[in-house]
């Protein structure tokens, strides 16, 4: 076969997924397609035209144990460095630059341990590939280039899924989403004015969120969490050295429900928050002279900080920043730049936990 070449560019250019894909497919490529934006990455490799796996950057190892999770609950569950573990076990350079993707080589570690059959890991990866070309599909940039010679060449391969099958699956959910946003556009009620919001916190905060498209799926299910917090105003700290995120979260942050502490200097920060006693902590990953990531191990250090929840903010997406949060015990990662439905999502998520 003739050799395919895709251009790859020094500077981000427009994008046609659909384009790329049939065209792969319809020449039957035996390959790698590689496609990145200076934030995330894509990688979908194939095998005359169908496609044997895809995986991209964004939370890679939080989607792969989920839907381990889900295939198959008695799965124990990895810490971080036992994925980087597994993921490499199947690579024998070590140093090469076209090693296999660390959550393909936890399948094949998985499978050869007995920890999943083949049809299960052929489930996984169909999963996995119907999430991942769903994201592909709304690329408008990026840089990309197809490579013949694949790191999966020596692995084991599970299946073969036909490309436009999975096209159609990720169109067809890609609209249903689309019609609910416009539904919800269209039918959504005027915001909630400050003045008009409910006595009760817990209905403020429920009236926030579904303005968002929101729920509190907790609510009914534990009674004593809602009876807990009535009448109650939530103190949040947030510690950044930008005004403009402080700005944004009080402005994000209805004053009728948090109290919020704007902190622009770390070193000051933990007398602050000691004098304080926030209920739940915002905490920017990159400060001069103390960075997030030890002033959150500080925090747990002390005996009232031990059990608060702590949310790294960082504009950071990489699994090893997200592992070395969950080193130092912070309770959250929320990724800049965030709009106000993921703030108040992860706030009332850990805020309910806590309780």
């Amino acid at each position: 076969m003739s050799t395919i070449h895709i251009d790859s560019y020094s500077l981000l250019q427009k994008i046609y997924p659909l384009s790329l894909l049939a065209q792969l497919t319809s020449r039957k490529a035996t390959g790698k397609l590689r496609i990145h934006t200076y934030t995330e990455s894509w990688s979908i490799y194939l095998e005359g035209g169908k496609l044997i796996y895809a995986s991209y950057s964004e939370e890679l190892f939080e989607r792969l144990e989920y839907y381990l999770q889900k295939l198959n609950p008695n799965i124990p569950q990895f810490h971080s460095s036992d994925w980087l573990q597994a993921g490499f076990t199947f690579n024998s350079t070590g140093e090469d630059r076209s090693l296999p993707p660390t959550d393909y080589g936890v399948i094949c570690y998985l499978v050869d341990r007995d920890y999943i059959n083949t049809t299960e890991a052929a489930i996984l990866i169909d999963k996995l590939a119907k999430e991942t070309l769903e994201s592909f599909l709304t690329l408008k940039e990026g840089k990309y280039e197809f490579s013949q010679e694949s790191s999966l060449d020596l692995l084991p391969k599970f299946c073969r899924l036909e490309m436009r099958l999975l096209v159609e699956h990720c169109q067809t959910k890609l609209k249903s989403k689309q019609n609910i946003q416009s539904a919800n556009t269209i039918n959504s009620p005027p915001p909630v004015l400050s003045n008009s919001i409910p006595a009760s916190t817990q209905e403020q905060i429920d009236s926030q969120l579904s303005q968002h498209g929101l729920e509190n799926p907790d609510y009914e299910q534990h009674p004593t969490v809602s009876q807990s917090v009535e009448q109650r105003i939530y103190t949040i700290a947030c510690i950044d050295d930008s005004p403009t995120v402080l700005r944004s979260i009080k402005h994000f942050l209805d004053e009728n429900v948090f109290s919020v502490i704007a902190i622009n200097d770390p070193i000051k920060a933990l007398m602050q928050i000691l004098r304080s006693q926030p209920d739940l902590i915002l905490l920017d990953v990159e400060m001069p002279n103390l960075d997030g990531y030890e002033l959150c191990s500080l925090l747990r250090r002390h005996s009232r900080f031990k059990h608060t929840p702590i949310i790294m903010v960082t504009g950071r997406k990489g699994f090893l920043d997200k592992a070395k949060a969950k080193i130092v015990r912070s309770s959250g990662y929320l990724t800049k730049p965030f709009t106000q439905t993921d703030l108040l999502k992860i706030i009332f998520k850990n805020l309910v936990t806590d309780k």
